[in-house]
């Protein structure tokens, strides 16, 4: 009894089987009813009193706790190590985003000052697995999303949803090179791939929600040079790249952002990435010098790329300004990249 009371994440979260009627849960609105509260209260309390929570963090006492989804993806695995940092007690959500009832259960038996939103279908290899898992891609990205919005807005909760950048491509009024950001208030312009569509979509209906901040990630890049979804990891292994310069979201200094934005209770849609932008081939240059003086790469065009991936890609520069309004401290894209990414992994000696 001992070893199953003190490894409850092994068998999961049963306190829906406890109610007489658990199928009332996915009635619209049942999820408030007193009735139902007072079963899920009754039975959280008794929870409490059989199992002595194990902190994450800190033993003292604190005014924050957070839920995360995307227990399995980089940005939810990243979230739980910077809370276990900063001594924040934390929990993985346990239920599916699309699934509303599973999320009043985690929301119940957790009681998170904040939700965490890192879960959501990119694809894999990449977003062109989006193209053939069209149903898929809806349910996560835009029906899972906009369920916890909702959820969380009934709850008082407030939503830090990772969402993408990739929803803008260069134009007309945002040329390449120009220095012209696109700004948190701009349409969307780019629907080249599915992925995009639905994200584009999904940040529209959420402007709605009062509880939701929106962070707009690009091309994400991290110090760990070994994890696939890490953009240097991605190019350095193609044979070929284009070379056009982007915005880009340095994971190692933004996502200890995110929790500070969490803490201030920040809102709205924030373009999350370093400001300025940086190119596939400068990008490269920086891995030839800082880890191998032997790596060599080739160019080639857009038209040569279009042949052998399935849907475009966006490529474009996203303002910062708002978000570096907030925190003064934020490095450039360039500066970001040496301090968090190139310089603790060197293995060329400085000269």
């Amino acid at each position: 009894m001992e070893w199953y009371v003190a490894n409850s994440d092994y068998w999961g979260d049963v306190s829906g089987a406890l109610l007489p009627h658990p199928r009332t849960l996915m009635m619209p609105g049942s999820e408030g009813s007193e009735e139902v509260k007072g079963m899920l209260n009754l039975f959280t309390n008794n929870q409490t009193k059989m199992v002595t929570p194990t902190s994450k963090g800190s033993s003292k006492t604190h005014s924050l706790k957070f839920l995360i989804y995307g227990r399995t993806g980089w940005i939810g695995g990243l979230l739980g190590k910077i809370c276990e940092k900063q001594g924040i007690p934390y929990e993985y959500g346990k239920g599916r985003l699309e699934e509303r009832s599973s999320i009043v259960l985690d929301i119940q038996s957790v009681k998170p000052t904040h939700v965490f939103n890192a879960a959501g279908v990119t694809g894999r290899p990449n977003v062109d697995w989006c193209e053939s898992h069209k149903p898929e891609t809806i349910r996560t990205n835009v029906a899972g999303t906009l369920t916890l919005a909702d959820v969380c807005r009934e709850h008082g909760l407030l939503v830090m949803n990772y969402a993408t950048g990739c929803i803008f491509e260069y134009d007309a009024n945002h040329p390449e090179g120009s220095g012209i950001g696109f700004k948190e208030e701009d349409t969307p312009n780019f629907t080249g791939s599915f992925y995009s569509k639905t994200k584009a979509m999904v940040e529209e209906l959420l402007k709605e929600y009062e509880n939701v901040c929106t962070l707009r990630v690009r091309m994400p890049i991290s110090s760990d040079l070994n994890n696939p979804r890490n953009f240097i990891t991605k190019i350095s292994r193609y044979d070929k790249v284009v070379n056009i310069p982007n915005s880009m979201t340095v994971l190692d200094e933004l996502l200890p952002i995110s929790v500070e934005m969490a803490k201030r209770n920040l809102r709205g849609i924030w373009n999350f990435t370093n400001p300025g932008v940086v190119s596939h081939n400068e990008i490269l240059e920086m891995y030839k010098k800082y880890m191998d003086p032997s790596y060599k790469w080739s160019n080639f065009t857009l038209e040569e790329q279009a042949k052998v991936i399935v849907a475009p890609r966006s490529n474009n520069e996203m303002d910062a300004t708002k978000l570096s309004r907030e925190f003064p401290e934020l490095l450039s894209i360039k500066d970001s990249l040496i301090k968090y990414v190139f310089e603790p992994n060197r293995k060329v000696p400085a000269n």
